[in-house]
């Protein structure tokens, strides 16, 4: 995925209770703004990994955070739990004049996406969500990749990313050399922060309460959340639609960036529900 055009996002702190979050907004570059969206990061995953999203969305708004101790955010205070995250990017929303948003969430960053809409409801207007799962009650990966994936030279050391690769994430070795260009490595307080902060959640108990059109997008070769997941959540989440990145790891944002952005556009930019029952009515038999 290239980055020639340098569509660079604004930094800044917010400051929620006592807590520093580095935030960063990329800016729309056309005339008429889509709707705004809101992206949750993978775990231990800084901003700068959203920088593709800021390159090939360049129509709408994409705002995103470094966690307590991730990126540029300093280290956490206090743990903190789904409901805090999805407060915090209430609130980073509503200081820079952010009403109703889509809302995406990759890997780890897929949990606090459904926590976020389930908790304001009113304020999500599509979902998109990655490679993740419903969080505790999953169908748990490779043993080899999860492995790989708590070992710490896979944020020390760029050579043994790239060299387990596609161990790790089951993706082709396309999307490594961009992943470890824009990693920085999280502070261990803050990993281990953020790995806590899901401990025993799971968004089951609360899918079918979700009025939203959502996106499921899944590889079928993706060694840490297998397909399954994926699946799991269409069967829940009413308003939802399951998409299969054929080959595809968990990466398969940057591996397949030019697919996968097609079909999130697709949908994104489809027409919303009250449109889609006018049309039925005009489609409809008369009687």
């Amino acid at each position: 995925m290239s980055t020639e055009s340098h569509h660079l996002p604004e930094i800044r702190f917010e400051k929620i209770g006592f807590q520093k979050l580095r935030t960063a907004i990329w800016h729309s570059q056309t005339e008429h703004k889509k709707t705004p969206l809101l992206f949750f990061n993978g775990i231990g995953a800084n901003l700068e990994i959203a920088q593709p999203l800021g390159e090939m969305l360049k129509d709408r708004d994409i705002i995103t955070f470094d966690l307590p101790g991730i990126g540029g955010s300093p280290r956490p205070l206090a743990p903190y739990r789904p409901w805090w995250i999805a407060y915090a990017a209430r609130q980073i929303l509503k200081r820079n004049g952010y009403d109703k948003v889509d809302v995406m969430g990759v890997s780890w960053g897929g949990g606090a996406a459904q926590q976020f809409a389930f908790q304001y409801m009113k304020r999500t207007n599509r979902l998109v969500l990655a490679a993740t799962s419903p969080g505790v009650i999953m169908v748990p990966g490779d043993i080899k990749a999860l492995t790989k994936m708590a070992h710490p030279m896979r944020y020390i050391s760029q050579d043994y990313l790239v060299q387990h690769f596609e161990t790790l994430y089951g993706d082709e070795q396309s999307g490594a050399h961009m992943f470890a260009e824009h990693m920085k490595p999280p502070t261990v307080r803050g990993y281990l922060a953020q790995l806590s902060a899901m401990a025993g959640w799971t968004a089951l108990p609360f899918l079918r309460f979700l009025p939203h059109r959502t996106l499921i997008l899944a590889g079928d070769n993706d060694k840490i959340v297998p397909l399954a997941n994926g699946r799991m959540l269409k069967f829940m989440i009413p308003q939802s639609r399951l998409h299969v990145i054929e080959g595809g790891g968990h990466l398969f944002l940057l591996s397949r960036a030019g697919e996968v952005m097609d079909v999130m556009t697709s949908f994104l930019d489809g027409p919303d529900n009250a449109e889609l029952a006018m049309l039925d009515g005009a489609l409809a038999p008369a009687r």
